[in-house]
């Protein structure tokens, strides 16, 4: 009983790998986004003002990213809690594949976040006449929040590592 039960509970991981197939799919929304905004970028470039040049920039850069990191949810997720991805041989192997833990997702993860409001933030001081300060004040303090949770997850896992080299 114990190996049936046990069996059903390690297959069961595979009840992820529609998520991470339909995050596959989802790929083509920032793709689509992306596309758009340089549409847009490419056609007003004559009339556009270097400030608007700039905003249509990290709104591609925004979206790159958020690509980046569907991209690696996708893989280390797979990884992590599925199965392995047998491309060990392939010349295109990311040199991260593999390597990442859920505690180096994690950072991963909290890292582009940070870097994504960064972006938003970013956009936001250069468009400040479209804001309220009350709107400026609170994407800064997230943004902070944002940075501040990557601070103490790093030192999370930093003092986790520590102590475990010290219990061996």
């Amino acid at each position: 009983m114990d190996r049936w039960i046990e069996s059903v509970l390690f297959a069961s991981r595979w009840l992820l790998a529609p998520l991470y197939l339909g995050l596959v799919i989802a790929l083509l929304l920032p793709l689509a986004g992306f596309i758009h905004e340089l549409w847009e970028l490419i056609n007003h470039l004559a009339s556009a003002t270097s400030h608007e040049i700039i905003l249509g920039l990290l709104s591609l850069i925004d979206l790159s990213l958020i690509a980046n990191l569907v991209l690696m949810v996708i893989f280390a997720g797979y990884e992590n809690f599925v199965s392995k991805i047998s491309v060990a041989s392939h010349h295109d192997r990311l040199e991260w594949m593999g390597e990442v833990d859920f505690g180096g997702l994690k950072l991963r993860l909290i890292a582009s976040i940070v870097a994504i409001s960064g972006i938003q933030l970013l956009r936001a001081f250069m468009s400040v006449g479209d804001y309220s300060d009350r709107d400026l004040m609170w994407s800064t303090v997230i943004h902070v929040v944002f940075v501040a949770s990557g601070v103490l997850l790093a030192l999370m896992d930093y003092l986790t590592e520590k102590a475990h080299k010290l219990g061996h």
